[in-house]
């Protein structure tokens, strides 16, 4: 190329990189969908999330600690100082991770690191009702008052933070009398690796522009691993392996897309990464995962002797199995143009019979019989003529001869033309069935259409056994693609497969149980990828019951030779095995004949259950229609609701007339303990008059007066509520004046002694520490004497003088 032209080339490019371009129709944003977010606001987000992971506070914590940062700042209330109110199971369900995980793993780390601040959030009679978190960077950011901090969000801002998270893997909640909130897109991806995903898609989504390409990063890379894995891997600040591993599980969830760009070469080099949800929001049509059938080299590449494929037998170097745009199968393959040998390519040798005929196995090896393009390449022929062809008449009706012709001559059964015709080239549009399926896509084409139905029929099939079977959703179409690859492993590759629909329903999808453990396929563990202990054991056995039968043939028969030994010892072990067999089918019987006892058994319990329900129900509807024993009101069950707040305060009346004798009256004399309760009865009686007066005035006592019952109802309950204050009260008065006695600051006197005598204080005993130390003992050992006199003494009062105790509590 010239210099002018070269320039006047780079001016032309300038000029069109000038003019804004029109991908897709502007779709405006929209209140509620948190995945339209505006370029400012992403770039807010994305640098409040940055701001949290990448904290030097958080280095070598784990993802699960950093999605907590974020997900506990997304949930802070403004009106709350920037707290957020939350269960550990609850944290959990957001992040994907059990409870446990979130006590022992999570939580620690970020306190640890001076991330986390929390109390236990109590409510008015002590019991705990979650914890209080706040983020301490975001919290200093706040109160610092500087809005250009990244973490100084505006409560809007927190808003879509929270709205986003909710879309993308929220848990999803039914609150009540309000529309069902749904599960995000990955709230079904729980366990190992589950917060690793969800923080990479958070940081994927928000680096992603309204088309829902993501933005790549720059400069060099790893390229066996390509561009988009470095790209996620810089995200999380992990390595390229673990990128590719992320993005992976993301597109096999179906919110990742990795699309590739076919080079001339046929090449699949240059990747981009769609997200999803993103694409959607904004009205982009995402286009499916196509196969380029008018492409010769592309097939030719997708078919040939894999002479591009790395070293790594463990995992893909970007792609999951699932098939890119402008690929088939070969999704391996991506990003691998600057690591490409210049190699030929060789297509496969196929027959006109469909039959693969291997000789040598050189490269280029010719085809025989028809030297036409191979099959898989043939795709183009029938649509049109080849280049510098005349079009034939009738291109229809010659095609049917020439496929009678190239197979025979055999007559074909009705409906077959239909079949072959209704047939998918490409792999159903299931995610599940593509992953599991991915390994035989070139079995998959030569398939009828019918039988395809069949296939994708029983791949459901072994789904939903895998299932059954304890192996995770989310896995199982994996786990079926791996059983796949190893059975074509032993087969010799698809080439050696001559009829594929046999070969996939009997030998390529169904389980092949080694031993007699349901969860054993050839020797493997479904449910824990491990070997099978049980297929162990047999081994074990047999060796151990061969090496028995030959150590008893050379004892009793010592002068056999060795085909007549081995003729002994084969009928020795059929003759084993036939009682073995017979030993298996009796223990089959006994099996059977005890699942039906314990499924008598269980139908009999089941019986006596419900006859039990129906007496108990019989028995609580006679008790409900009971009047009340003191008022006699009717439909009481024995004691209407008024009459038992009656009942339940003048009991902590006793109470508390009890809790104050304790500390403040002669326990010896009943009657200056029946004056000290009287007392106490006087001044709770006067704290409900004063709370039913302060009620009164707040109630329109109309309402009151139309309704006495209601009356009654609210001062029952009025009085209630006051005795049980006034009983933790008194009871708060009697430990602090037991605090005070003799007995209790003797004990705290010696525990501040024992304590400032310890060895790690006897170099400085009086100094600061030792002196907290003492004195946080001495705090403690008071209040355990105080508690030790107020239940003897409460003790004392209630056996040693029933006497006093009934005459406080009457």
């Amino acid at each position: 190329m010239s210099a002018v032209a070269a320039s006047s080339a780079v001016l032309s490019r300038r000029r069109l990189r000038s003019v804004p371009t029109q991908a897709c129709p502007v779709v405006p944003l929209e209140l509620g969908k948190p995945l339209q977010l505006s370029k400012t606001m992403r770039a807010r987000l994305l640098a409040a999330v940055r701001a949290l992971v990448t904290s030097p506070a958080l280095a070598g914590a784990s993802d699960g600690a950093r999605l907590a940062s974020v997900v506990l700042t997304a949930k802070a209330k403004v009106r709350n100082d920037y707290q957020a109110k939350i269960w550990a199971a609850e944290l959990g369900r957001w992040l994907g991770v059990s409870q446990s995980t979130v006590a022992h793993t999570v939580l620690p780390e970020l306190r640890t690191a001076g991330f986390l601040g929390s109390n236990v959030a109590t409510n008015a009679f002590g019991h705990a009702t979650g914890l209080e978190c706040w983020v301490i960077p975001m919290y200093r950011a706040q109160k610092a008052g500087d809005r250009r901090h990244a973490l100084a969000l505006s409560r809007s801002e927190l808003a879509v933070l929270l709205s986003l998270i909710e879309v993308l893997f929220g848990p999803g909640w039914a609150p009540k009398d309000k529309e069902p909130v749904p599960a995000g897109l990955l709230a079904g991806r729980t366990g190992r690796g589950a917060a690793t995903d969800r923080l990479g898609l958070l940081l994927m989504v928000l680096t992603t522009g309204s088309a829902g390409w993501l933005q790549l990063c720059p400069g060099s890379v790893d390229t066996s691993r390509g561009r988009p894995a470095a790209t996620v891997a810089r995200l999380l600040g992990c390595t390229a392996a673990a990128g590719a591993k992320v993005l992976k599980r993301l597109q096999e969830h179906g919110v990742a897309d990795v699309v590739r760009k076919e080079t001339g070469s046929g090449l699949n080099a240059q990747s981009r990464v769609r997200l999803v949800p993103v694409a959607k929001a904004h009205g982009v049509a995402v286009r499916e995962a196509r196969r380029v059938a008018d492409a010769v080299f592309s097939d030719l590449a997708g078919t040939a002797s894999r002479d591009l494929e790395s070293g790594e037998t463990g995992e893909t170097l970007v792609a999951t199995g699932m098939e890119g745009a402008g690929q088939d199968g070969i999704a391996g393959l991506a990003d691998l143009a600057t690591t490409a040998q210049h190699h030929a390519l060789h297509a496969s040798v196929v027959t006109s019979a469909g039959s693969l005929v291997l000789a040598g196995g050189f490269s280029g090896e010719g085809r025989r019989g028809n030297h036409g393009l191979p099959d898989r390449a043939c795709l183009r022929e029938d649509g049109g003529p080849l280049r510098g062809e005349q079009p034939k008449e009738f291109p229809v009706d010659e095609r049917d001869g020439q496929r009678a012709a190239g197979a025979g001559g055999r007559p074909k059964g009705p409906g077959w033309e239909k079949a072959q015709q209704q047939r998918r080239v490409s792999l159903p549009a299931d995610l599940r069935l593509r992953v599991a399926l991915g390994p035989v896509a070139w079995l998959w084409e030569r398939l009828s259409g019918w039988q395809q139905d069949q296939v994708e029929a029983a791949v459901k099939a072994e789904l939903a056994q895998l299932a059954g079977l304890g192996v995770a959703p989310e896995g199982a179409p994996r786990l079926l693609a791996d059983r796949l690859t190893d059975r074509l492993e032993e087969t010799g590759g698809e080439a050696r497969v001559h009829k594929p629909f046999p070969w996939l329903i009997r030998r390529g999808l169904p389980q092949r149980r080694a031993c007699s453990h349901h969860k054993c396929d050839d020797g493997v563990r479904l449910d824990t990828g491990e070997d099978c202990e049980n297929c162990g054991n047999v081994i074990h056995l047999r060796r151990a019951r061969r090496a028995r039968i030959c150590a008893d043939i050379d004892r009793e028969l010592p002068g056999l030779s060795d085909g007549e030994r081995r003729r002994v010892l084969e009928e020795r072990l059929g003759e084993q095995a036939a009682i073995e067999a017979e030993d298996l089918v009796w223990r089959r019987e006994q099996a059977r004949a005890q699942q039906a006892r314990r499924d008598a058994a269980r139908a009999a319990a089941a019986q006596r259950a419900e006859a039990e329900r129906a007496t108990a129900a019989a028995a609580d509807a006679v008790r409900q229609a009971l009047p009340c024993g003191d008022c006699g009101r009717a439909q009481a069950a024995g004691l209407c609701e008024v009459c038992d707040h009656r009942r339940q305060t003048e009991a902590l009346i006793g109470e508390a007339g009890l809790l104050t004798a304790v500390w403040s009256a002669d326990l010896a004399d009943p009657g200056n303990v029946a004056a000290v309760a009287a007392g106490a009865r006087t001044t709770i009686g006067h704290s409900v008059a004063t709370v039913w007066q302060e009620f009164l005035e707040i109630t329109d006592i109309a309402v009151l007066e139309a309704d006495p019952e209601a009356a009654q109802d609210a001062y029952a309950f009025a009085a209630l509520q006051t005795a049980q204050q006034a009983v933790q009260d008194h009871q708060d008065t009697a430990l602090a004046m037991l605090g005070r006695t003799e007995e209790a600051e003797a004990e705290a006197r010696r525990a501040y002694k024992t304590e400032q005598g310890r060895h790690w204080f006897k170099h400085n005993p009086n100094g600061a520490d030792a002196i907290a130390a003492a004195t946080r003992a001495a705090d403690t050992a008071r209040e355990r004497v105080a508690k030790y006199l107020l239940a003897t003494r409460l003790e004392q009062l209630r056996g040693l003088a029933p006497r006093t105790a009934g005459a406080v509590i009457a």
